[in-house]
């Protein structure tokens, strides 16, 4: 029985070795394949690609030979990069038919801390080259991160712009973040930092999609914000009731606004709720007429009590003449 089950797995070997797929030999080499079998061409890959590793350090330790149009490469190099960059531009070589790689990676500890120190040195040379432009653009972004700063201070600008002090303040708010945004933009072009300027960019817009959905109360509160800074319903001090609650305004923020009731408390409301609400404003309008109910004896002369109460009401020196009270 054993004896029947290792014939099976020797007649399976063959078999599962060659349903394995084959490792990736790097970039195929395109174009069509020639059926003749030159030797001149391939004596003129072998010089082409000699020259080539004539020229790269890198590959001083790599053997090529070419035979009817297969590139094989043996040797060792520091990182499998290489290999794959060299195999890259032999691909592209006419008359290449196929390219085997049995190149190693050195297992030798000096040559890869030498592979190390070489693109160590290569960065600190590029940081170095970079340093004016990075100079430069810290420079630039910080003098518009102070301009806007300036700006947003001019209180007889924003005023100009914005006579309603809650629209101003809320214009400065904007003009420092765009000065913000606009000198991280100019500084990070200026270093030559435009890949991670797209990275930015790119994760910001995740970002502000993510959090559209996680913050949609407060997002509704800023645009509630926006809309009664541009639609100004009220003013600083004005006397208002929302939703049962009166008192005057002291406060706008971006998200609420901040009443004194007349008996002195502080009440903050939503400015989503501000703005669905009904909004009564005893301010915006000088005229305001009250009702009061007074209580006399039902044995009295209703038209004497009428008249008393108008004569007293005329007398009054905040009582309008027109229009003329009623009783």
């Amino acid at each position: 029985m054993i004896r029947a089950l290792l014939i099976c797995a020797a007649l399976c070997l063959p078999w599962a070795a060659a349903a394995q797929p084959a490792e990736p030999q790097g970039p195929a080499p395109s174009g069509v394949i020639s059926i003749t079998d030159d030797g001149a061409t391939d004596l003129a890959i072998l010089n082409r690609i000699s020259s080539i590793l004539a020229q790269l350090p890198d590959f001083d330790g790599l053997r090529v030979g070419v035979d009817a149009g297969i590139v094989t490469l043996r040797g060792e190099v520091a990182e499998q990069a290489s290999v794959d960059r060299l195999k890259t531009l032999i691909a592209r070589m006419d008359g290449v038919v196929a390219i085997e790689d049995s190149v190693r990676l050195s297992t030798d500890l000096a040559t890869r801390l030498d592979s190390v120190r070489e693109r160590f040195q290569a960065r600190l040379t590029r940081m170095i080259a970079g340093l004016p432009f990075l100079l430069l653009g810290l420079a630039v972004g910080a003098v518009i991160v102070l301009g806007g700063g300036w700006l947003s201070r001019r209180e007889g600008i924003l005023s100009r712009l914005a006579p309603n002090p809650f629209i101003a303040g809320f214009l400065a708010q904007a003009i420092r973040l765009v000065a913000w945004i606009v000198a991280l933009v100019v500084a990070l072009d200026l270093m030559g930092a435009r890949a991670l300027l797209g990275t930015l960019l790119g994760a910001a817009g995740i970002f502000g999609l993510s959090l559209s959905f996680a913050a949609r109360d407060t997002i509704e509160g800023v645009v509630a914000t926006m809309l009664l800074s541009l639609r100004q319903p009220f003013n600083p001090n004005d006397l208002i009731e929302v939703n049962g609650l009166r008192g005057r305004v002291i406060r706008l923020t971006s998200r609420g606004t901040t009443l004194l009731t007349l008996d002195g408390n502080h009440i903050r409301i939503p400015n989503q709720i501000i703005y669905k609400a009904v909004l009564t404003n005893y301010t915006r309008n000088p005229e305001r007429r009250f009702m009061v109910d007074l209580a006399i004896d039902p044995g009295a002369d209703l038209g004497r009590a009428r008249d008393l109460v108008l004569r007293s009401l005329r007398g009054m020196s905040f009582v309008l003449d027109r229009p003329e009270p009623v009783a």
